[in-house]
């Protein structure tokens, strides 16, 4: 889904994208695009939650952009005028963390690796990237990538455990809230960005109960990523600040 973005946002004129990685010279797709997009897009090295590593990363976009207008928090896979923007993947523990666990099954270190990922990280990476954030104006955005599992009125419903990711996601979804409400210009808010035909999706969704298989409908990356810069372009603070948002633009039950 990152990369998916990024390359979309990479194709629009006067962008240039930061896009966070554990190891970018690792990321062989992720300097592809960059080897596409020259001067365009910048891989960075970040990790979720880690402060060391937000805060040179920061320093390394100061360098080259001196703010930023726009940074994306994009858990686990993610605008006026696009000038600076940031993406930021974080990074899945899949082999440690099962979704599918219910709140019996679930166990502290499961919950503990998705809030250090899902809701540790996005703080981290506001407190890191706001002094850039507050040379942008007129108004600055950060935008949290949720999910629909953290909404309290329809995640607890879902047939499927979820119980430490859609808990860190409802949390998320509170810090995003509660960042609007102390940062008087910011336009901030979670958004779902659809349920995105990744690989990661297509294994969750070949391993769930034949009676509900149907009831996942999805969508393409460029169909999210379409979606989500267009919401996040046209945003402003009186119409979208503190909601939860979906990408097809309609706002999603807290």
């Amino acid at each position: 889904m990152g990369l998916g973005l990024a390359a979309a946002l990479a194709a629009r004129p006067q962008v240039v994208v930061f896009a966070g990685a554990r190891n970018p010279s690792a990321a062989t797709e992720l300097q592809a695009l960059a080897r596409s997009f020259p001067g365009k897009v910048h891989p960075i090295k970040l990790i979720s939650s880690d402060q060391e590593t937000n805060v040179a990363a920061v320093e390394e976009i100061k360098k080259v952009a001196g703010r930023l207008d726009v940074v994306i928090a994009n858990a686990g896979q993610l605008f006026a005028s696009f000038v600076r923007l940031q993406i930021l993947k974080k990074v899945k523990y899949s082999a440690i963390c099962d979704v599918f666990s219910t709140i019996q099954e679930t166990t502290p270190d499961e919950l503990r690796t998705h809030f250090d990922v899902n809701v540790v990280g996005p703080q981290v990476l506001f407190q890191a990237t706001y002094p850039l954030l507050k040379a942008s104006t007129p108004a600055p955005k950060f935008i949290v990538i949720s999910s629909i599992a953290g909404s309290l009125a329809l995640g607890p419903g879902m047939p499927v455990g979820n119980g430490a990711y859609a808990i860190s996601k409802a949390a998320v979804n509170y810090l995003a809230r509660k960042l609007h409400f102390e940062n008087e210009g910011l336009i901030c808010f979670p958004i779902h960005p659809g349920t995105v035909a990744t690989d990661g999706m297509l294994s969750f969704v070949a391993k769930l109960d034949e009676s509900i298989k149907g009831l996942v409908q999805l969508i393409t990356t460029e169909e999210s990523a379409a979606g989500l810069v267009k919401i996040i372009e046209e945003s402003t603070r009186e119409k979208d600040g503190g909601e939860f948002l979906v990408y097809d633009g309609t706002k999603a039950a807290w």
